[in-house]
């Protein structure tokens, strides 16, 4: 359909009208059309019709109606013309008929009282209001009485009469106090429908002088207050004894005390009543009874069931309300009064009645000039109402005559109506409870198509949803619709299209090459009229990463997704909703462009998080849930059931699970007599169990606490249980980790751990200590210590074997009898050194060593093993003294030999052996003296490459720091290295063990060459040291060499190769760190020794690093 515009109130009034046509043809919503069309007249606003005025006011009667031509206004006042003209103080609202009657410049409400009607005519009918009876409000004072006081005897009941003045219309009451506190209300004392005071029974509470009920009168904003009420309680002790005060001592007296009574009805009375209500009010049913104890009342509907969601019970279900009743609603309802001593009822029989309600109300109708239509007025009511017509306010049995239209009771037929059909015809519908009356027209026009929807209008739907091209039209008769698409297309036709009747094309699945210029054409008798639409199809709006389930802890940070795709040519927008609400206006909630991400996430956070992204042409939604989880909340109400000496049950009520099923609950335990405070691990159920039955140790004042465990953790622990203190009764067990050692040669020190204090089972908890010689046939000594966990026995002989046992015993006797345990008397120093040391030299570095063992006796202790203590004399190559240091080798156990490493070669060295107990070490054995063999010499201690000249070089070494032996030789190797890093002829020189320098002759002049350079010894050579080193130029080409030096392009290239080498050097060191080979390297490996290359390894990283530095300083 087209846009919806501004309109004004007449036009949309006329609108409102026109759309209930019962025809084909419909008045669209279009101002101009609206302006330009006749229109009967139509009342679009009126007071109601029993209208209640406060007579402090103007009183301001509502009538407006709308029409082409507009109306004109008129009134009757009960019944006939009402002149407002002659009065002065009625006036009418211009372009209204509302008519204001000004009571606040000295007229008085009560004059006008009366039926109202107003009546809204133009040229092409008149229409009529309902019948509006005006009445002003009243608010009566209460007539002056005399209140006597109550006086009532405790337990009896008791009604306090309000009896309000009758007011219009009636008033609200309410019971207060001179506080204007209102009075408590309950079970026993509660206020009745007619605004009544009822006590089921007073109590001595219930004296005082101030019960006031007060009227509220709602239109006036006034209260009325009626005279305090007294009442006065007696209880029967202040009875009794005023009775006694006024008797004679031989006067039977006294008044029975408080009895109870079984329930009587106070309202209302009888059995039975009767109560009438019209359909679709509030029916209101009471029933109060009295009695002591107070009685309950509860209600049933005899033969049925009280109705589902309209039924609530009130004043402490004394009123039944049942809302919106309607036919089958009658019936008999039963309330029913009990206490312990009886029950009573009464019977209310509820007849529904209605006053008259629509089924169909008569609608306008607008017609063309020859064409047949009816209106149809049909209601309902009980008793059924009576149907009557009216032509435009005028009984249409005396109203001018139509040739076109027919009565037919409830229905008007008009056939070939003609333009002075026009008219506005009234309905009413009435019984005794009330009437309905409607107004409905028919217009009778004749009128050239007219098409409404705006040329050219743009229309814009999304991929395979309908698409709905509108041409609203409007003409009398009515028009035919006709499509097309493109400008000269032919008419559609197919099933792919749906044609409406409002002229609406339907394209229930629009393609992209649905997309065009589409044209509506409208023609009937009296003319023809066409316009074009555009309509534009667009891709859907599609969620490609949804937002996905999460479970969080508490304070974590959650993100939930929401990835979007669209046409491009709309813009997005994209909200978040929380349990289909808006956001909590909080910062934790952070907003991206595509996410949703809550900060230090808590309880109140867990729901469904809904993304919406909206266009203007669709609307696509993803939704996930956050559950947020967290350590269960802590038991509560903690119960100790089935006490008995050793055992008990304990139950629990679970906390909040907080979303992660508790696992298990453990139980943890309390002895507020030995250790208070302090809480002990007792036992661990599952989460399923809630009640456990604990075992119980005597003499313990048991607390007991519950933690329950979810997968996210541990929760606080529940409050601590009851105190149950258990009787006492012997030890059920005696001290673990019982032990003898000896801590001096003559005594025997006994242990043990001593018991718990819940393990003691009751007060003056002891030990009794035992011991005896083992394999020595003697008695046991016994002796009692107090609560401790030491015993020592002295004068014991050295290191025998004792049997020990240690029992627990308290003020009620003895644990069970002990478990014997072998313990031995103190240990002293060994007596005896091993024998037979034997030495066998294996290498020039490893020695093996033998002894034999000492007897146990001698041991004199528990035999730990043996210690080999040995050290250097003093090297055999040198002949020097050192400093001598001691080594020591310690063999565990029995062991009767053991290997020496790390010997020096060509030593002399000596030994000796102990043996060692828990005491310390024995004597040692007679020292051992042995020699180890020669060995290979360690590398020279340097080699230095000095004096280069065109054909010599000159080398000088120090000897091996470690000769390992007598040197016998130093061997020198070494071979030319040209440019391209190729190694030339290996040269190899023996010189005598007492040179230390020596001159290379006949040298090649400016050649690299590198040397290998080691030691000898008998045995073989050592490990060697290798240098490199530059014979120098001649002459001649060092004086190029100079020339060339000082040449500008020179220089400039050696600053370029210098960069370039820097860059190297930078490369190299980084792919050093990594683990990688630089050149340095492999050209190192290229000018190894060939005949140590296969030993050469990667890790050399000291030697790179030297020759490295060594190359890169040599001359160009």
């Amino acid at each position: 359909m087209m846009k919806k515009k501004s309109i004004s109130a007449s036009k949309a009034s006329l609108f409102f009208f026109l759309c209930q046509m019962i025809s084909a043809l419909d008045v669209p919503l279009d101002s101009k059309l609206l302006e330009e069309l006749s229109q009967p007249p139509t009342i679009t606003q009126q007071s109601p019709k029993d209208y209640i005025v406060d007579p402090r006011e103007n009183i301001v009667i509502q009538c407006e109606a709308k029409g082409k031509p507009p109306p004109s206004f008129s009134w009757t006042r009960n019944g006939t013309h009402f002149d407002i003209d002659k009065d002065e103080l009625v006036t009418m609202k211009p372009n209204s008929g509302t008519l204001v009657i000004n009571i606040m410049n000295g007229g008085k409400a009560e004059a006008y009282e009366g039926v109202y009607q107003c009546t809204a005519r133009n040229e092409r009918g008149a229409a009529i209001s309902n019948n509006i009876v005006i009445r002003p409000s009243r608010s009566p004072l209460w007539t002056k009485e005399k209140l006597e006081p109550n006086q009532v005897r405790e337990g009896d009941s008791l009604v306090l009469h309000c009896r309000p003045p009758v007011g219009l219309p009636p008033p609200i009451i309410f019971w207060m106090d001179n506080a204007f506190q209102r009075l408590p209300q309950s079970e026993r004392v509660s206020q009745g429908l007619n605004g009544d005071l009822y006590f089921s029974n007073v109590q001595p509470e219930d004296t005082r002088e101030d019960y006031i009920c007060y009227a509220r009168f709602n239109h006036t904003q006034t209260i009325q207050q009626k005279q305090p009420i007294s009442v006065k309680v007696f209880s029967m002790d202040s009875l009794n004894d005023t009775i006694a005060a006024n008797l004679s001592d031989t006067d039977i007296y006294g008044a029975k005390p408080v009895t109870e009574r079984p329930p009587i009805l106070l309202t209302p009375t009888g059995t039975t009543s009767n109560k009438v209500e019209l359909r679709g009010n509030v029916l209101l049913l009471e029933c109060i009874a009295a009695g002591l104890p107070t009685p309950v009342i509860r209600w049933i509907k005899e033969g049925g069931e009280l109705p589902a969601n309209r039924t609530f019970f009130e004043n402490f279900k004394k009123t039944l309300k049942i809302i919106d009743v309607s036919e089958a609603d009658s019936g008999n309802y039963k309330c029913i009064a009990r206490n312990i001593l009886g029950s009573t009822h009464h019977v209310i029989s509820v007849t529904v009645k209605a006053a008259p309600y629509w089924i169909t109300a008569p609608r306008n109708l607008v017609l063309s000039p020859g064409e047949d239509g009816s209106l149809i007025c049909r209601a309902n009511g009980n008793p059924k109402p009576s149907i009557s017509w009216l032509s435009n306010g005028v009984p249409i049995a005396i109203a001018p005559e139509d040739p076109s239209r027919k009565v037919d009771g409830d229905t008007i037929i008009f056939s070939a109506v003609q333009e002075r059909s026009s008219a506005v015809y009234q309905c009413n519908a009435s019984n005794e409870y009330g009437y309905l009356l409607a107004n409905a027209f028919v217009n009778v026009l004749a009128e050239p198509p007219r098409i409404l929807t705006p040329a050219n209008k743009l229309y814009q739907v999304i991929l395979d949803s309908p698409a709905l091209i509108d041409c609203a039209y409007f003409g009398s008769p009515k028009p035919e619709i006709e499509w097309f698409k493109g400008v000269k297309g032919s008419i559609l036709r197919g099933n792919e299209y749906v044609f409406h009747d409002n002229g609406t094309l339907e394209i229930p699945v629009a393609q992209k090459d649905s997309s065009g210029t589409y044209t509506c054409v409208a023609r009937n008798e009296l003319g023809k009229i066409q316009n074009e639409v555009q309509l534009e199809v667009k891709d859907p709006t599609l969620i490609i990463k949804q937002p996905e389930y999460k479970v969080i802890q508490r304070y974590g940070h959650v993100s939930f997704e929401c990835i979007i795709k669209h046409d491009s040519t709309l813009i997005p927008t994209v909200i978040w909703l929380k349990d289909n609400d808006e956001l909590p206006d909080d910062e934790r909630f952070l907003v991206g462009k595509d996410n949703l991400t809550i900060m230090n996430v808590t309880d109140k956070d867990d729901g469904t998080y809904t993304c919406i992204v909206n266009t203007t042409l669709d609307s696509v939604s993803a939704s996930a849930v956050l559950t947020v989880v967290a350590r269960p909340n802590p038991p509560f109400d903690l119960e100790l059931t089935g006490q008995l000496e050793r055992s008990i049950e304990l139950s629990w009520i679970p906390g909040d699970e907080n979303n992660s099923p508790i696992t298990s609950f453990v139980i943890e335990y309390e002895d507020g007599l030995h250790e208070p405070g302090v809480w002990h691990y007792q036992t661990e159920v599952p989460g399923s169990q809630t009640t456990v039955q604990l075992k119980l140790s005597p003499y313990v004042n048991y607390s007991f606490r519950v933690i329950a465990v979810n997968e996210i953790g541990r929760s606080q622990p529940s409050e601590p249980s009851e105190q149950y203190l258990t009787k006492s009764a012997n030890p059920d067990e005696n001290p673990s980790n019982v032990q003898g050692i000896g801590s001096e040669p003559d005594n025997l020190v006994i242990t043990w751990e001593s018991l718990k204090g819940f393990q003691s089972n009751g007060p003056g908890l002891q030990y009794k200590v035992s011991w005896r010689q083992k394999d020595v046939d003697d008695e046991w000594t016994s002796v009692v210590v107090a609560n401790v966990s030491k015993y020592i026995v002295s004068g014991t002989p050295t290191f025998v074997p004792y049997e020990i046992k240690v029992q627990a015993l308290n003020d009620l006797g003895y644990a069970p009898e002990p478990s014997e345990v072998i313990g031995h008397s103190g240990e002293d120093l060994p007596m005896v050194a091993p024998g037979n040391v034997q030495v066998h030299v294996i290498n020039s570095t490893l020695a093996k060593v033998h002894w034999d063992p000492v007897p146990l006796k001698s041991v004199r202790g528990h035999l730990q093993g043996y210690k080999v203590y040995y050290w250097k004399v003093q090297s055999l190559s040198r002949r020097s003294k050192r400093h001598i240091e001691k080594k020591i080798l310690t063999f565990r156990g029995n062991k009767t030999f053991g290997m020496l490493p790390g010997l020096e070669p060509y030593s002399s060295y000596k030994l000796n052996v102990r043996v060692v107990n828990g005491k310390g070490e024995g004597p040692a054995s007679p020292d051992k003296v042995f020699k180890t063999p020669e060995g290979v010499p360690s590398s020279p201690s340097f080699l230095k490459i000095t004096n280069p000249t065109l054909d010599s070089l000159t080398l000088e070494w120090g000897s091996p720091t470690h000769p390992n032996g007598i040197l016998i030789s130093y061997i020198l190797k070494f071979q030319p290295i040209n440019n391209t890093h190729e190694l030339g002829p290996l040269v190899e020189i023996r010189i005598p063990a007492n040179e230390s320098s020596l001159i290379l002759k006949n040298l090649n002049y400016s050649t690299r060459y590198k040397f290998y350079f080691n030691a000898q010894t008998s045995v073989g050579s050592g490990s060697q040291i290798t240098e490199e080193a530059v014979t120098i130029m001649d002459e001649a080409m060092a004086s190029r060499q100079v020339d060339i030096a000082t040449q500008g392009w020179f220089i400039g290239l050696m600053c370029a190769v210098a960069l370039l080498i820097l860059i190297l050097l930078i490369v190299c060191f980084i792919r050093r760190n990594k683990g990688g080979k630089y050149p340095v390297k492999e050209k190192e490996d290229a000018h190894a020794d060939p005949e140590i290359q296969p030993m050469k390894e990667d890790d050399g990283t000291f030697g790179e690093y030297r020759l490295f530095s060594f190359v890169s300083s040599a001359p160009f």
